[in-house]
């Protein structure tokens, strides 16, 4: 799983599928979050602003992310 830093108290799902990389653009991800390609925490998600705190997981395009804090 690849862990991803935040600084704040959450990250939106699109944010975060941006920030990763696993996107190109907010449309993109709005798209493809709709499709129900996207799990949080084991669970299909359709909410593209689903905010995300450490310790939550997503699954994305076959790869698995992980929420934390960083510094």
């Amino acid at each position: 799983m690849r862990e991803i830093a935040i600084t704040t108290e959450f990250i939106k799902l699109q944010d975060l599928l941006k920030l990763a990389g696993l996107v190109e653009t907010g449309g993109e991800a709005k798209e493809r979050i709709q499709a129900g390609e996207a799990l949080v925490n084991g669970e299909t998600c359709l909410q593209r602003g689903k905010k995300l705190r450490p310790g939550d997981e997503v699954s994305f395009a076959g790869q698995r992310l992980g929420v934390r804090y960083g510094a």
